[in-house]
């Protein structure tokens, strides 16, 4: 699927779904990959605007903000991004976040992450899922073989699963994917990595680490 593509396919469901979060990260992403900028600091705003959780989009959001010269701008999204991202525990772009923001000259915040939610130690079922920072129950195995998912059983709720269950249907529905056709099956992972919050880099260092452990 070329650019101009998934452009299309995003633009029609941020359309239809004005208020989907991650409809409008990833309509960025492909405006990003057109090198269309402005569009794509367009739709990232549009979507940390929706959900003030989405530390990858601020970013990025900051990175093309840098290539639109709007640098104070760009100062202020990666400070909130970052202190988003350090209290989410999305290391990733934390660090991503703090390299942009010493490249422009501005200090990297100090921050003091409050405690985790407390869960019963005994309650093998109980897990703080990453992306909300909330109690829920574990999935009961890993979603998928891999060190994906094992990633996803080790960080994310059941809560959080079902959703993104339910925004991947989009996904498949909106882009047409056929999962017999490896590179739909690709692009259908993207973006679930991409709604979780997982980069790849960090898939890379976590399944080197299990390969170390193992």
């Amino acid at each position: 699927m070329d650019n101009n593509d998934r452009i299309m396919q995003w633009e029609k469901m941020t359309q239809a779904d004005p208020e989907n979060a991650m409809g409008w990260f990833s309509l960025g992403n492909a405006y990003k990959d057109a090198q269309r900028t402005e569009d794509a600091a367009a739709a990232y705003r549009h979507a940390v605007d929706l959900d003030s959780g989405l530390s990858r989009a601020y970013q990025l959001l900051g990175q093309v903000l840098i290539q639109l010269g709007r640098n104070e701008e760009a100062a202020r999204t990666l400070t909130q991004g970052y202190i988003t991202a350090a209290s989410r525990g999305d290391v990733m772009p934390q660090r991503a976040m703090a390299s942009l923001l010493e490249k422009l000259g501005q200090p990297v915040p100090q921050v003091t992450v409050n405690s985790a939610p407390k869960v019963d130690v005994d309650d093998k079922n109980a897990i703080i899922d990453r992306r909300t920072g909330k109690p829920g129950q574990r999935l009961p195995d890993p979603p998928m073989r891999g060190p994906v998912g094992q990633l996803i059983y080790e960080n994310f709720s059941q809560e959080t699963w079902r959703e993104w269950i339910g925004m991947g249907t989009k996904v498949i529905n909106e882009l047409r994917l056929d999962f017999s056709n490896v590179e739909h099956q690709r692009v259908y992972e993207q973006h679930m990595l991409e709604w979780l919050g997982i980069t790849a880099e960090e898939v890379q260092e976590y399944a080197q680490k299990l390969k170390n452990n193992g």
